[in-house]
């Protein structure tokens, strides 16, 4: 169950999930984001996801109780974490109907367009992990491109 949020101040951070032995990454996190499994932090339930670092990794601790503590004292922020809250869910929807709308190849053009930084930080493998392909399709797609 998730009872903090991380707040990224140096390295990087992926949320994934294992399905049948296979890991599928949802999101990479950098400095100066936030990071939970948000569902499990406000729902008090069990995760079905992890997170976990790729970078050497620095991060700043909040925990649930002085989060609620935070919302109770200072009422005028919660349009902020709303809005971050459905910022992060249109996130998702938008990697899900990518998933479906469009191919491996188009994929990784728009990942290279439009988050380059993923390209340049994160090892290929959990690209690969993260566009719903296999580490030897990225190698091909990436090779085929340069030409």
């Amino acid at each position: 169950m998730a009872t903090e949020i991380f707040i990224v101040t140096q390295g990087a951070l992926r949320l994934w999930h294992n399905s049948d032995g296979k890991d599928i990454t949802l999101q990479f996190f950098f400095e100066n984001q936030l990071v939970s499994s948000f569902e499990s932090f406000y729902l008090g339930q069990p995760s079905g996801f992890s997170i976990e670092s790729f970078e050497d990794t620095q991060v700043l601790l909040l925990s649930k109780a002085a989060f609620d503590q935070i919302q109770r004292k200072y009422p005028a922020i919660q349009p902020a974490i709303t809005r971050f809250v459905c910022e992060r869910f249109i996130a998702y929807r938008n990697i899900f109907f990518d998933q479906l709308q469009y191919s491996p190849v188009e994929r990784y053009q728009q990942l290279a367009a439009d988050d380059p930084e993923i390209l340049t930080r994160v090892p290929l493998h959990l690209v690969a992990s993260y566009l719903g392909m296999t580490p030897v399709s990225l190698s091909r797609i990436r090779t085929r491109l340069k030409k």
